[in-house]
């Protein structure tokens, strides 16, 4: 199962707190002590708040675009902007000692009243703005394989884009596990290469892709680290898939996602090369 995308933090404000029974002192002493943050003026978030929410918080704003979908965990390819909504009459907005993207457009849904980040529907619609189409269609993927957005979102989604994003429609598949498998789909389909997706092959287990029924890709998500233990299961698959005929290509997703003409040209070698008309003589 994926692992879900992260709830975000709610905001509460003084005069919420004080009905509840806090008195002025019991919340001073509370942020004293870190167990409550007070990113701005009579605005209070819990200990542990990511530090992106609690700055686009003290701005006055939420959480939005490729910063949103970081914290939740849904894949992005941009790392480090901190995006920000901010309200349409916002005029004054305060400085911070790092670089902010402001977003003012208006929302497709309506957020929480306690919100610190947009409805997910807007930041995956703000995401795609922001990025190019290959990143654009890995993001909605992963957005969707996390449970961040529903299938049935997807209508709303792009009614509230642009009319030239329609093309990104029929590329998504929330079978994708990360960001650079979606990316390697699309590279397969930009060649022209037959290929099926988390394909069961005996004695070998499941595989990210099988290309013109011979070669194996796997890919590496962004975050994976292998330890030795990791390692040695993995080139044990690939001894296994070996032994039935099968090829296996493992590219890093530092080269899917930055380097991806160099894994074109690897996957291009492969298929036309000297052994690009083998056929795996194990069934699937």
């Amino acid at each position: 199962m994926p692992r879900r995308a992260a709830p975000a933090p709610l905001l509460a404000r003084r005069r919420e707190l004080r009905a509840e029974g806090f008195t002025d002192r019991d919340l001073a002493r509370a942020v004293s002590a870190g167990t409550l943050l007070r990113p701005r003026r009579n605005a209070y978030l819990p200990e542990g708040a990511p530090v992106d929410t609690v700055d686009a918080v003290s701005l006055g704003g939420l959480l939005t675009c490729t910063a949103e979908l970081r914290r939740a965990g849904v894949f992005v390819m941009d790392q480090a902007t901190l995006d920000v909504h901010l309200p349409h009459h916002a005029s004054r907005v305060p400085e911070i000692a790092r670089p902010v993207r402001r977003h003012w457009g208006r929302l497709i849904r309506s957020p929480h009243p306690g919100a610190t980040s947009v409805e997910p529907l807007d930041a995956v619609a703000c995401a795609v703005r922001c990025q190019g189409a290959r990143a654009a269609v890995a993001s909605i993927d992963s957005a969707l394989h996390r449970g961040y957005l529903r299938r049935d979102d997807l209508p709303d989604l792009f009614h509230g884009l642009a009319g030239r994003y329609a093309v990104l429609l029929p590329l998504i598949d929330p079978r994708a596990e990360s960001g650079p498998e979606t990316l390697v789909r699309l590279i397969l389909r930009s060649l022209g290469l037959r290929y099926e997706v988390q394909v069961q092959i005996v004695g070998v287990g499941r595989v990210d892709f099988l290309v013109e029924g011979w070669l194996i890709i796997e890919c590496d998500s962004e975050e994976f680290h292998s330890d030795w233990d990791a390692q040695r299961r993995d080139r044990r698959r690939d001894q296994a898939a070996a032994a039935r005929g099968f090829a296996v290509y493992r590219p890093i997703a530092e080269d899917i996602m930055w380097r991806s003409e160099d894994v074109v040209a690897a996957i291009r070698g492969l298929v036309s090369g000297p052994g690009g008309g083998g056929r795996a003589q194990c069934a699937v």
